[in-house]
């Protein structure tokens, strides 16, 4: 199974461990560039869009993206599970996209629910969610920086071969190194596209993209399903081949950061 097999390529990299030994003093620090095996390959860039199966219309032209782009459904939305067969029948990448607190409905992971009832709540939004390889947070900043919350859930995970994606809606987010505290196939998120969904804004954080996948060898950025972001998308997304840059599918790109952190979220490949 090519999800399974991915997501086992953590356990094979043992200085991820976040008890990993200090570095000692005088000793270069790892992190302020990209390892020798990304650098020596094209910048690299993964697409996750967000907060899908509300709107059937933008839904469908996210669909219509021509590459690798990975869908984040939102259980609790009328159109979650038939976007999800959708996306699955063209091959795109399907993601549950977990509301967080402070988000709230029927799924939501929040602050002082029993163990069985997140766990109760996964179930059914992965339910919803058919054909999901991974999930990352919606909303979250209550939430991802629980440590016990993120450390169970990033087990869970890891029980039933699914990636995890932290969307960094938190400063403090312990998401990430929960994740790999754990060996869990995982990224972090670098760009968000457009917090300021103005066509101008959304224009310059994909040059700032761009320029950090050529900075750190590879980049992952999420967008969200407003006009703006999709016209864009459509306009640039094709002329990525001609700027020198690798469009990937999220698996690819776990492979590419062989969970590392990047300079942004930690040091020496540790998350903080």
């Amino acid at each position: 199974m090519r999800w399974a097999a991915l997501l086992s390529l953590a356990v094979l990299v043992p200085w991820m461990h976040a008890t990993a030994a200090p570095v000692a003093e005088g000793v270069r620090i790892e992190g302020s560039e990209p390892p020798e095996h990304i650098r020596a390959s094209r910048p690299r860039l993964a697409l996750v869009i967000d907060d899908l199966g509300q709107n059937p219309h933008r839904d469908q032209r996210v669909l219509q993206l021509p590459g690798p782009v990975a869908l984040a459904i939102l259980p609790d939305t009328p159109h979650a599970t038939s976007l999800a067969n959708k996306a699955n029948s063209v091959g795109k990448t399907v993601m549950l996209h977990l509301p967080m607190a402070p988000a709230g409905g029927p799924y939501a992971w929040r602050p002082g629910l029993a163990d069985e009832e997140l766990q109760r709540r996964l179930d059914e939004a992965l339910q919803a969610v058919p054909h999901a390889s991974g999930l990352n947070n919606h909303m979250g900043s209550e939430m991802t920086g629980r440590p016990s919350a993120m450390l169970a859930l990033m087990s869970e995970l890891q029980r039933r071969h699914l990636f995890f994606l932290d969307s960094r809606t938190n400063a403090r987010t312990v998401a990430a190194a929960s994740a790999q505290r754990v060996g869990l196939a995982s990224l972090s998120r670098d760009i968000f596209l457009d917090d300021d969904p103005s066509p101008a804004a959304v224009a310059l954080q994909f040059q700032r993209a761009l320029a950090l996948a050529r900075q750190q060898g590879s980049v992952v950025i999420i967008g969200h399903p407003h006009p703006s972001t999709l016209a864009l998308l459509e306009r640039e997304l094709p002329r990525l081949e001609a700027a020198g840059i690798d469009w990937v599918d999220i698996g690819q790109m776990i492979a590419t950061r062989s969970n590392r952190a990047m300079a942004a979220h930690g040091r020496n490949g540790i998350y903080r």
